[in-house]
C-alpha cells in the first residue's frame, strides 16, 4: 500500500493527485493508494480517498504504507521519515494557488539537500520514473533534534 498525505491546510493540490492517478493509470503504481486529500474537491475510482482522519488512522496509514507520497508540509514529512519510511515529496506552488507561497519549496529543498526525502520537480513530471525507481534511494537516516531542543529551552526557562 501507498500512502498519499495532502495535509490539512484549506489549499487545493489537484495537480499531485492526478500525477498519481495517472501513475495508477499507467500501471506505474500497482499497489493499493490510500490517499487523504484535505480540502481538495476530487474523486477517484483509482485510489480511496478520504478528506481528513485521526491521528490512529494517519499513523497505522503511514507505519503500513511501502512508501508515502506527500505535499511538502514539515508535519507529513517528519511522521514519514520517523516512521523510517521512504518519502516521495512536492511542494505546492503559489503559482496554481495551491498555497499563498513558495515556503513549501524551502521546505522541500531543506529536506533534500539533507538526503532526508526523494524530491519531485516543479511541475511533478518526474513522479512516475521516483516510484519505479524507489528501491534505489539510499536516503540519509532521520535523527530528531527534539530532546537537545526541549533541553535547551527548558534551561533558557530556568533561567530567567
Amino acid at each position: 500500500m501507498i500512502f498519499l498525505t495532502l495535509g490539512t491546510q484549506k489549499f487545493n493540490f489537484i495537480r499531485l493527485l492526478k500525477a498519481v492517478e495517472r501513475a495508477i493509470n499507467k500501471g506505474v503504481i500497482k499497489d493499493k493508494v490510500i490517499a487523504q486529500i484535505g480540502n481538495n474537491a476530487f474523486q477517484s475510482d483509482k485510489m480511496e480517498c478520504m478528506t481528513f482522519i485521526d491521528k490512529k488512522s494517519f499513523n497505522q496509514y503511514m507505519n503500513d504504507a511501502r512508501f508515502i507520497i506527500s505535499h511538502a508540509g514539515t508535519g507529513s514529512i517528519v511522521s514519514a521519515l520517523k516512521n523510517n519510511k521512504k518519502i516521495i515529496v512536492a511542494a505546492r506552488l503559489a503559482k496554481y494557488n495551491e498555497h499563498i507561497d513558495n515556503h513549501q519549496l524551502e521546505i522541500l529543498n531543506l529536506f533534500a539537500r539533507k538526503n532526508l526525502i526523494i524530491p519531485l520537480n516543479l511541475e511533478l513530471e518526474d513522479l512516475e520514473e521516483k516510484i519505479s525507481n524507489i528501491h534505489t534511494y539510499n536516503l540519509n537516516e532521520f535523527k530528531s533534534n527534539a530532546i537537545n531542543f526541549n533541553t535547551s529551552l527548558t534551561h533558557l526557562i530556568k533561567g530567567i
